[in-house]
């Protein structure tokens, strides 16, 4: 049988940004799978902070080039790559000149977050996916790691859930900090939809979505749950399991139990 393909969307993934738990995870995880003998994609934002000479990061033309439409407004979706040293790891980046270039990650250079972390989140998620539909490449489980990938859960089981590229994948997110302040704002309910995804499926979320929202909406669109930290939000954890979503614990040698874990979401058809 076939290994399984796993497309990883990460927010942070070392070298190119520095050392967090999430940034260290969104380098080790993929290499570790693919390691195992699948085949793997995987997926950054091109955070203005990134050093596109010292990471060798170079435009992928054949991809770039599609605007996608969020709030009314045309943002050019660009497509770059770069290799992990010392791996056979390869990441795309997306970027864009009004939510990444010379812009931090979540917050400016004063510590405030930014007023469109939301739309932020909602381009790198469809930026993925077209990509992704690009690439002609099927996989059989995307792994979600970061508040940036919280929408890519609502986006597959909605707007994308027809197309043969994600028709029968499985969503995995990562739970990692116990909170953030953040908050998205009013307008972010509105700013989400695309195709199926419609506002009213978030009727049921606070108006003034912040990060436990997200969370919340990423959980009842994923598949599984993965505690990727000791300590996680507590609400969000709760909430995981009242919703009778598988949850997989923490583990700190992790490839062997993650690879369980798709493999429990994701079953090989019989023979």
């Amino acid at each position: 049988m076939a290994k399984k393909k796993i497309l990883f969307i990460n927010q942070e993934i070392v070298p190119f940004v520095p050392d967090t738990d999430l940034s260290l995870m969104g380098k080790s995880l993929p290499q570790a799978i693919q390691e195992k003998g699948y085949e793997i994609r995987t997926f950054m934002p091109k955070w203005g902070t990134i050093n596109e000479r010292r990471g060798q990061l170079h435009e992928v033309i054949r991809l770039s080039g599609m605007n996608l439409i969020i709030n009314d407004t045309d943002h050019p979706l660009i497509i770059k790559v770069a290799s992990i040293p010392n791996t056979r790891v390869q990441v795309y980046f997306i970027d864009n000149d009004d939510y990444f270039t010379k812009r931090q990650m979540a917050t400016n250079e004063a510590g405030e977050d930014y007023p469109d972390n939301g739309e932020r989140a909602i381009f790198f998620a469809r930026g993925v996916l077209e990509t992704v539909k690009k690439l002609r490449w099927v996989p059989d489980v995307i792994h979600c790691q970061g508040w940036m990938a919280g929408v890519v859960p609502l986006y597959i089981k909605t707007a994308y859930h027809d197309e043969p590229s994600f028709a029968n994948t499985k969503v995995v997110t990562s739970l990692f900090t116990k909170n953030l302040k953040m908050d998205f704002g009013t307008a972010f309910k509105k700013s989400v939809e695309f195709r199926d995804a419609k506002a009213e499926l978030l009727a049921g979320y606070n108006d003034d979505f912040n990060f436990e929202e997200l969370g919340k909406m990423a959980i009842d669109y994923s598949d599984g749950i993965v505690l990727a930290n000791k300590e996680v939000n507590k609400n969000l954890l709760k909430y995981a399991k009242d919703k009778n979503v598988p949850v997989l614990p923490y583990h700190e040698d992790f490839a062997d139990a993650y690879e369980a874990f798709y493999d429990q979401l994701c079953p090989d058809p019989e023979e």
